[in-house]
């Protein structure tokens, strides 16, 4: 979690502004891109649900490739 230190301005008795330090906002930005690519994530993964699948042991036969061995 961040631990944020903003200062509140304001105008005419009532809230406005908040301002934050410069590396404040880049972490704020930084999560924001996250959340972003998880929405996006989530909704392809969503899209795809149905989509049919292979295994990984038929698509290693398609392509004639032989099992890993460990």
């Amino acid at each position: 979690m961040i631990n944020f230190h903003p200062n509140i301005l304001e105008f005419e008795g009532r809230k406005a502004f908040v301002v934050l330090s410069y590396a404040e906002y880049l972490e704020i930005e930084e999560q924001l891109q996250e959340l972003e690519d998880i929405k996006t994530l989530r909704q392809a993964k969503e899209l795809e649900a149905d989509a049919p699948t292979i295994s990984l042991a038929e698509m290693r036969s398609s392509y004639g490739l032989r099992d890993a061995e460990a």
